[in-house]
């Protein structure tokens, strides 16, 4: 089977020549050590330069509020040979003046050839940090996450599902119907909610939106969402916001009075190749028009919005979609934002990127969702496409590779790729096998609703005949349409993570048994002399697996457990 994650750099072609473009010209590519300063830190930034012409000088350009600009000169600290690209490159390095908790840092980086205008880092990119601490909420290490797209809950009231013809149609869930099954929610054991957008739209998935500060009429009304959010917090529920930063629908009131008057004081808030007709777009789509987020309007408008559902009707943080779209200064600035409205908010961006790309998000971001885990549980447990010792090797090396501190929420699946139970061939035991890994790993645990009870599609987003991304968008099964043995098994992986706290979240992981030709595998994760045993058996036999000194566990066929082991 085929199996689609949306990302820009899904070929090997594209990944070449990102790896060449990354490093010709003046790079800088956010490179800042620490990446996140704080009070007191001297920060030193990065650049490399594969120019054909010699650079004599380097400037970092400074902006701090209410000061003059600062000049920092760099000095060139070694020659390397770009491979790739077949030249030499030189590293230069800068150390900037320390500075207090709350700055808001701006500055521009150009290097100086020996004749010629100086060339601008980044294509002339404003570079930007914000000093204060990059850890996550507290909350957000223990949080179990249920992402839920409204039209294909729950219909609520007593109404049922309306009657379809396509995928696209409206299938007629509600505000309404998730405040009804809220208590189904929390008695699985979710500790928050990732709503997907509820606003003013003419699609059934709401990221077409019209309006960022109201509510589409088809699903409820704004006191929905609050009695949603307020009924939610009294559940132990924290409510997390879909911000879409990078485009909304072409519908939106600045977008068509841009394009019916030039002289609008929302041209400018859109990025036109020729206006009326050629404008930037997500993706080539012309109805989602991308924001030029650099104009002080449009960021002033975003922020706005982001103050009214996080300070007047409390949300809990933001779920930042297609993430690489909006500049690092607008993430920079929107955390400054966020961090002043409610400090305790979670926030973390949809980057489906290198993790070196991810890295520069710190400071930003809390964290990114974690794709790259994704696409290695898809391939190892439903499609057998990496073998266990490749699994093996990148837990480690992926865990490794990134601070305890960034936040990795995982997820099996989600509204934008194929359902993984049928990537999985609709094996229930495959996804109970991937999910026993999921939920015990250090990352948040992301469940999309549905996949908990067995919600599959019947054919693949790229197959003949699909329609696309629908595919995966089935509506939700309640009643007796629900896999009850799936959704207790589910239910149990959550109170395991819950009972487990911080072994899951931030115990050390180490391999205890990987046995490729039994199809055989276990780990342990251990912190503060609590140590849990998680082993798998793939295979179609009943299989013996070592866990300790003088422990092993029987395990039947395509089957998972967990031990405790001290």
């Amino acid at each position: 089977m085929d199996d689609f994650v949306f990302g820009p750099l899904a070929t090997s072609n594209r990944r070449l020549d990102h790896a060449r473009q990354r490093r010709q010209g003046v790079q800088h590519q956010h490179r800042i050590a620490p990446r996140a300063p704080q009070a007191g830190d001297s920060p030193v930034v990065t650049v490399t330069v594969g120019c054909e012409q010699a650079i004599t000088a380097v400037f970092c350009h400074l902006t701090l509020p209410n000061q003059p600009t600062q000049t920092v000169a760099l000095q060139p600290v070694r020659t390397e040979w770009d491979l790739l690209n077949w030249q030499y490159q030189q590293i230069w390095q800068g150390q900037l003046p320390p500075q207090p908790t709350g700055t808001l840092v701006r500055y521009t980086i150009a290097a100086q050839p020996r004749l010629g205008e100086p060339i601008l880092a980044d294509d002339g990119a404003v570079f930007s940090y914000y000093v204060g601490s990059p850890d996550p909420p507290d909350w957000a290490a223990g949080a179990i996450v249920y992402q839920i797209f409204p039209d294909r809950f729950y219909p609520g009231n007593g109404r049922s599902w309306n009657p379809t013809t396509h995928l696209s149609d409206i299938h007629g869930g509600t505000l309404r119907g998730i405040i009804e099954q809220l208590d189904y929610v929390a008695d699985m054991g979710f500790n928050t909610i990732w709503l997907n957008p509820f606003f003013p739209d003419h699609t059934h998935h709401g990221y077409h939106a019209s309006d960022y500060l109201s509510v589409n009429p088809r699903l409820g009304t704004l006191a929905d969402v609050v009695e949603l959010v307020d009924q939610a917090h009294q559940r132990g529920i924290r409510l997390l916001l879909d911000f879409v930063a990078n485009h909304w629908g072409s519908q939106h009131p600045t977008f068509q009075a841009a394009r019916a008057d030039r002289h609008s004081p929302y041209h400018d808030w859109y990025k036109w190749e020729q206006w009326p007709d050629r404008y930037a777009t997500f993706f080539g789509v012309a109805d989602l028009p991308e924001l030029n987020v650099d104009n002080p309007a449009v960021r002033d408008h975003l922020f706005q919005v982001v103050g009214f559902w996080l300070g007047d009707v409390g949300f809990d943080g933001l779920r930042l979609d297609y993430a690489l779209g909006p500049s690092h200064d607008f993430w920079t600035e929107l955390r400054a934002v966020v961090k002043q409205i409610k400090p305790d908010a979670w926030i973390f961006g949809e980057a489906v990127q290198t993790p070196e790309a991810q890295l520069t998000y710190i400071g930003r971001f809390d964290g990114c969702l974690d794709f790259l885990l994704a696409q290695a549980l898809r391939d190892t447990f439903a499609a057998g496409r990496m073998s266990l010792t490749a699994f093996d090797a990148f837990l480690h090396q992926h865990e490794t590779y990134f601070p305890t501190t960034f936040s990795r929420p995982s997820f099996l699946d989600n509204h934008d790729m194929n359902r993984f139970l049928w990537l999985a061939g609709n094996d229930t035991q495959k996804l109970k096998l991937a999910a026993l890994c999921q939920f015990t790993l250090s990352g948040s645990p992301i469940v999309y609703n549905g996949t908990e009870v067995g919600v599959s599609q019947r054919r693949g987003i790229r197959d003949e005949g699909s329609h696309g991304m629908e595919e995966s968008r089935q509506p939700m099964r309640w009643g007796t349409e629900q896999n009850a043995d799936l959704r207790d098994y589910f239910r149990w992986l959550i109170g395991l993570r819950r009972e487990g706290g911080k072994v899951w979240s931030n115990g050390r992981l180490q391999t205890h048994h990987l046995n490729e030709a039994n199809q055989t595998y276990a780990y342990s994760r251990s912190h503060n002399n609590i140590a849990f045993a998680v082993a798998f058996n793939l295979s179609d036999a009943t299989q013996t697996i070592p866990l300790a000194p003088n422990q092993t566990i029987t395990l039947p066929p395509r089957q998972g457990t967990v031990k405790q082991l001290s």
